[in-house]
C-alpha cells in the first residue's frame, strides 16, 4: 500500500475527488459523500487535509472500517507527511474557548467538595467547552418540557410514615432480572468524548463499584465493543438500539451486540427526526464570533447563499439519526424484533397511557417512560405525571411489565417518588455525562455515592426499610405551586 504527501492529498479537495486525513491516514469518501448522514458539506470543509479533530470527538473508533470500504482506505501519509501534521498540531494557536476550558479545570474543587448533581453540573458547565455543553444541555424550541421534567417532581409531596424500624435500610433492586445496588440505572445519552477523551468508558468504569446497570447508545461516541471491553465480566450493559430504516442493517446491530454479551434492547421510538435544538445548533456561531470579537455582518451573499448562509439545523448530532426508521409499528416492529433476538425488549420512549397499554399488548418486558430529556417534542408531558396518570388509569401495567422513567431526576428524593407510583427504577442521563467530563471516572462514582445516600435517607424518613415498602399511598400529587428549588446554577 503506497503512502501519500500532503501535496498528493491536497488535490483531492472537490466533490468530485475527496480525501481526507484522519489519525495521519488517507481515505477517499467521495462516494459516501451523498451518504453522510449530516450532509456532503460537513466533509468538504476537510476536503484534501487532516480532519481528525473534527472527527475524533463524535465518531467511535471503528466507524471508518464499518462505512468506508476497504478499497477506499489508501494507506498511510509519508512519515514526513506526519510529522508535519504532529507538529502543526502541537503549535496550532489555542482557541479562546480552549483557554477558557483549560484555566476552569484548574480552579475546579475537591470532589469532597460536590454535594448534590446541582453541584456536579455546575463545575461541568465551567470546564466543558462550548460545543460539548450546548450538546448536553439543548432542548427543543424554547427548552420549556426539558425544565418541567425536573419541575414535575415538585408536584409531589410525600406521606412519611414514622414509627418504623429502618436502621437496616437496602435500596437494592433488580432491573429485567439483573441486580442493581440502587434503583438507578444510566440511561442512554451519545457523544460523551465530547466532554471528555475517555467518554463512554469513564461511565462503565465508574458505575461498576455499585453494580448500576449502564444503557449505551447506538450513538455513543465509543463502539459497543470497546466499551463492553471495558466493563467488568460481571458488569450489566444494556443496548439502545436507534433502529436503522433498512432491517438488514438493524438485524446486524441487533445481533452484533448480543454476540458482545448486551443484556437487552432499549428500542428507542421518540426521536425518528431530529428536535429542533437551537442552542446546539447556535453553538458554531457563538464560537464564531468569540474567536472574532464581534458579530459576523450580514450581507447580500448570506442570502443568496453562496456564503454558506443556510443553517446546519442538525447541530452536533441530529444527522446521526437521519437513517432511523420513521414506520415502526406495533404490529410490524415488534414482532420483528422478537424473531432476531431473544433479549428482552425495551420500549424507550413512551409518553402516553395508551402507549403504554399498547406496548404491554405487545408483549415488550418493559416501557421507559421519556420525552428523551425534552430534546423532541417540546410540550410532552413531562414521564413523572405519565407515572402517575398511569398508576391512577391503568394499574394492572404494573404487573404486565417493568415501568421505568427518565428525564428531571435530580434527588434521591424524585428517585424514591417515582418508585412509590410504581417505577421500577429511574434512568439519568445527562447527570452522567457531566460527571464524567468534570472529573472522569470519579466523577461518575461519586454522583453514584450521592444518588445511594440520598435514596437512603429519604427511605428511612419515610418509613421504608426496602424498596417493596415503597407504595403510592405515601406520595401525594398537589394542585399547590410549592416554591421551587434554587437553582445553584
Amino acid at each position: 500500500m503506497p503512502s501519500w504527501s500532503l501535496q498528493e492529498v491536497a488535490q483531492h479537495n472537490t466533490p468530485q475527488t475527496c480525501w481526507v486525513i484522519i489519525h495521519n491516514k488517507v481515505y477517499d469518501v467521495t462516494e459516501f459523500l451523498p451518504e453522510h448522514p449530516g450532509g456532503a458539506h460537513i466533509i468538504l470543509k476537510y476536503a484534501g487535509r487532516d480532519a481528525t479533530l473534527a472527527y475524533e470527538p463524535i465518531h467511535p473508533p471503528d466507524a471508518l472500517k464499518k462505512y468506508i470500504p476497504s478499497s477506499k482506505h489508501l494507506g498511510p501519509l509519508e512519515s514526513h507527511a506526519a510529522e508535519t501534521i504532529n507538529q502543526a498540531n502541537e503549535l496550532r494557536e489555542k482557541t479562546k474557548d480552549e483557554l477558557r476550558v483549560e484555566e476552569a479545570y484548574k480552579s475546579r474543587p475537591p470532589l469532597s467538595r460536590i454535594l448534590s448533581l446541582a453541584d456536579m453540573e455546575s463545575v461541568a458547565r465551567q470546564v466543558l467547552s462550548h460545543k460539548a455543553l450546548a450538546y448536553y444541555s439543548s432542548a427543543a424550541d424554547d427548552e420549556i418540557t426539558n425544565a418541567e421534567n425536573a419541575r414535575a417532581f415538585s408536584r409531589f409531596f410525600f406521606h412519611a410514615r414514622v414509627m418504623r424500624p429502618v436502621s437496616s435500610c437496602d435500596p437494592s433492586t433488580t432491573i429485567l432480572g439483573y441486580k442493581s445496588t440502587i434503583p438507578v440505572f444510566v440511561s442512554g445519552a451519545a457523544l460523551a468524548k465530547l466532554g471528555h477523551p475517555q467518554g463512554e468508558i469513564n461511565i462503565t468504569k465508574g458505575v461498576h463499584p455499585l453494580s448500576l446497570v449502564q444503557m449505551v447508545s447506538s450513538n455513543a461516541s465509543l463502539s459497543p465493543s470497546d466499551i463492553m471491553k471495558a466493563a467488568s465480566p460481571t458488569q450489566t450493559l444494556f443496548f439502545q438500539l436507534y433502529k436503522h430504516r433498512d432491517d438488514s442493517i438493524a438485524e446486524k446491530r441487533v445481533r452484533d451486540v448480543e454476540a458482545l454479551g448486551y443484556k437487552a434492547i432499549f428500542l428507542t421510538v421518540d426521536a425518528i427526526v431530529p428536535g429542533n435544538r437551537e442552542r446546539d445548533i447556535r453553538s458554531p456561531w457563538v464560537l464564531e464570533d468569540q474567536e472574532m470579537g464581534t458579530a459576523k455582518v450580514f450581507n447580500d451573499e448570506d442570502e443568496s447563499g453562496a456564503a454558506g448562509g443556510e443553517a446546519n439545523i442538525f447541530g452536533t448530532a441530529g444527522a446521526l439519526i437521519a437513517n432511523d426508521d420513521r414506520d415502526m409499528t406495533w404490529e410490524k416492529t415488534i414482532p420483528w424484533l422478537r424473531s432476531i433476538t431473544t433479549l428482552p425488549i425495551v420500549i424507550k420512549g413512551v409518553q402516553c397511557v395508551k402507549d403504554a397499554m399498547l406496548a404491554a399488548a405487545a408483549g415488550v418486558d418493559g416501557i421507559l417512560l421519556s420525552n428523551h430529556g425534552g430534546r423532541q417534542l417540546e410540550y410532552s408531558m413531562p414521564p413523572m405525571e405519565i407515572l402517575y396518570k398511569l398508576r391512577m388509569q391503568q394499574p394492572e401495567i404494573f404487573d404486565k411489565l417493568e415501568v421505568y422513567i427518565d428525564g428531571g431526576i435530580q434527588r434521591g428524593t424524585d428517585v424514591v417518588k417515582a418508585l412509590c407510583l410504581g417505577a421500577r427504577a429511574v434512568g439519568l442521563g445527562r447527570p452522567f455525562l457531566y460527571a464524567q467530563s468534570a472529573y472522569g471516572v470519579a466523577g461518575v462514582t461519586k454522583i453514584v455515592d450521592i444518588l445511594q445516600r440520598e435514596t437512603v435517607t429519604a427511605m428511612r424518613l419515610l418509613g421504608a426499610s426496602k424498596i417493596g415498602d415503597l407504595n403510592p399511598d405515601m406520595v401525594e400529587r398537589v394542585d399547590w405551586k410549592p416554591r421551587w428549588r434554587s437553582s445553584k446554577l
